[in-house]
């Protein structure tokens, strides 16, 4: 059982000089983000308000919130919290996935179907694994194959691909035989196999590799990086992380280094920062390559909702996108 607490405000204060709490946190998503402080769960909201504890020792697991409702494990068993922390799906499910497209993926019994919001079936479990749907297509998969359904659970795509990836940007990776290529939503291959791997689109790009290096292709299947980079991660903001001579840096979309490889580790960007590491510390540079976070953490996520995970001395707290930190004030009632 989840009880509401007064909201408790956390001032925002220098990084330098405030400690961080939490065992473990989450990305901030629809307006809260999960915090763990010893064997007690919480959300808290942008500005460091603590709005629901969870009191009841059987939930062990949390996820963020999708949809209005967020997965919870109690035992062996998973379910779904509502906004206000009450079961709104009681636990029943061998595995649980969030929701998209108002319904989710989970498993009851040996099989995979989906549920809707109110917690009934709409596509009878049948699948031995399922994920999300992005659009009107979901990515099943029976026996040894990969094919797609739509939210009626109608087959969209046959069953017959030795392997598949979910729909990002209207185009879903694919094997045929040993390459890799992309599928539209009628299945129809729109870029041909001709990948020892391949990567989903985001950005407009798509990460591919030829042999042991990496390039990046557009939505016809144009080559516009070329395969010369060693490792590389997908684009972002316009910008992706690459791998060069050892260090870290980051190319823009024509494949011309757009921040000098100078890290020992480079994330991908988000709401304008990334996450990079310098001598063994993160911080958070712009999309010009400028520190506006200075190196001083051992780790630190993206930033979502105009905030940050991030580490020191194994304890994990929010920084803002000034580098400033939530303290500890209002966090009591998780201890």
């Amino acid at each position: 059982m989840l009880e509401f607490i007064d909201p408790q405000p956390i001032a925002l204060a220098s990084a330098m000089t405030s400690p961080l709490l939490f065992d473990t946190v989450s990305d901030f998503a629809e307006g809260v983000a999960l915090v763990r402080l010893n064997t007690s769960l919480g959300y808290i909201d942008r500005e460091g308000n603590l709005t629901i504890r969870v009191a009841d020792d059987n939930i062990t697991v949390a996820a963020d919130y999708a949809e209005g409702l967020a997965v919870a494990q109690a035992g062996a068993y998973f379910g779904y919290l509502d906004r206000q922390g009450d079961w709104a799906i009681p636990v029943q499910f061998r595995q649980a996935k969030s929701f998209s497209g108002g319904l989710a993926a989970v498993q009851g019994g040996t099989k995979y179907g989906y549920i809707n919001l109110q917690g009934e079936w709409v596509i009878e479990p049948q699948f031995d694994l399922a994920e999300g749907f992005v659009g009107e297509r979901a990515l099943v998969k029976l026996g040894e194959t990969y094919g797609y359904v739509d939210p009626d659970g109608r087959t969209a795509i046959p069953l017959e691909l030795k392997d598949a990836w979910s729909f990002s940007e209207s185009l879903a990776v694919a094997r045929q035989d040993q390459l890799y290529g992309y599928i539209d939503p009628s299945g129809a291959m729109a870029i041909a196999p001709s990948y020892d791997g391949a990567f989903s689109f985001s950005d407009g790009l798509a990460r591919v590799r030829q042999g042991r290096n990496f390039g990046f292709i557009d939505a016809t299947g144009a080559l516009v990086v070329e395969a010369t980079l060693p490792f590389a991660s997908d684009f972002s903001e316009g910008l992706a992380a690459v791998l060069i001579d050892r260090q870290w840096g980051y190319i823009d979309h024509t494949g011309q280094v757009a921040i000098a490889p100078s890290f020992a580790y480079a994330a991908d960007f988000s709401e304008g920062l990334a996450a990079v590491q310098k001598d063994g510390l993160y911080g958070y540079i712009n999309a010009k390559g400028a520190w506006v976070v200075e190196p001083q953490y051992s780790n630190a996520g993206r930033f979502s909702e105009g905030r940050a995970r991030v580490q020191i001395d194994n304890r994990w707290g929010f920084i803002d996108t000034e580098g400033k930190v939530l303290t500890g004030v209002g966090f009591k009632g998780l201890q």
